[in-house]
């Protein structure tokens, strides 16, 4: 697939056996056969147009910060969407924001910001971007993409380019509809409302204090590792099991909040698979609490 798609991608967006511990937030992962970067909605599309004509499977990604990819990589071709295809629009009525699919929602939630919009402000510390925000109507501090998202625009599998309105989105807790369509979003509009731009910055400020406070940031991770089960909160769990610092490998059970898995140094995708069985059994038997992952494991047999 190289060779059929470099023909219409710059040589510096494309590359083969591509190291993705270098393009991931957890720095785990083997290479990907093809790795390419579109910087539009046309590139984008082409891309996975010729994959489809070609039958060469791919997988789409953002910031890949919820990913975990396998320690012999991808063979697949793999679009990353961040950092090229990240446009951000004002809409014309002044309280709708476009943002394309590769966009951070931090760089979105300072648009925001800038405008005097509220509504993004606890999207402004979560280190993913728009389409994977969507995919999984991402959330944090009791809000989420469902509460501000208004309409998505994504590619189906037939190649068409639909808007989807938010009451057709079945928004979840991260789920969407997206999966089920199997589409590919393009972009995503907000609708928000005019604020203080003080009183905006300052909960913006004070709901990233308490991340960092709270969180192992200094750490290679995927964020929050297990779903929140009903009626309890997965942290919680596993630091009552007495888990907390518990090490496979480079693969470590965050000290300072036990609902991260941290790459502590050299952890491979093995590793952190190890901790994550051992961690799910230890839960279940003292609690019959089935722990699901929140981080969505790649493998080449999807």
């Amino acid at each position: 697939m190289y060779d059929i798609l470099s023909r219409f991608i710059p040589s510096d967006r494309i590359s083969t056996n591509e190291r993705m511990a270098c393009h991931t937030s957890f720095k785990i992962g083997g290479p990907a056969d093809v790795y390419i970067q579109p910087a539009s909605q046309e590139e984008l599309v082409n891309i996975i147009g010729e994959c489809r004509n070609h039958s060469a499977p791919f997988i789409v990604l953002g910031h890949a910060s919820n990913v975990l990819i396998p320690d012999e990589g991808l063979r697949k071709v793999v679009i990353q969407l961040y950092p090229f295809f990240s446009g951000c629009r004002l809409g014309e009525d002044d309280t709708h924001i476009t943002a394309d699919a590769g966009a951070m929602l931090s760089a979105v939630a300072n648009v925001a910001l800038q405008n005097e919009l509220k509504g993004l402000e606890f999207a402004s510390g979560i280190p993913g971007t728009v389409g994977g925000a969507i995919c999984m109507n991402a959330g944090a501090y009791d809000h989420d993409m469902s509460e501000v998202c208004i309409s998505v625009d994504v590619l189906m599998p037939d190649g068409e380019i639909v808007t989807i309105p938010r009451s057709e989105m079945a928004f979840g807790y991260r789920t969407s509809i997206i999966h089920k369509h199997g589409a590919v979003v393009l972009s995503a509009k907000f609708s928000l409302v005019k604020g203080n731009k003080e009183a905006i910055s300052a909960y913006m400020s004070d709901l990233n204090e308490r991340r960092r406070n709270s969180q192992p940031l200094a750490l290679p991770s995927v964020g929050s590792t297990f779903k929140r089960p009903p009626g309890y909160f997965a942290g919680k769990l596993i630091s009552d099991c007495g888990l907390k610092g518990l090490s496979i490998g480079g693969a470590k059970v965050s000290e300072k909040h036990a609902g991260f898995v941290v790459n502590s140094g050299g952890a491979t995708a093995k590793d952190v698979l190890d901790l994550m069985k051992h961690i799910q059994d230890t839960v279940q038997n003292r609690y019959g609490v089935v722990l699901e992952p929140e981080v969505k494991i790649l493998c080449n047999n999807e």
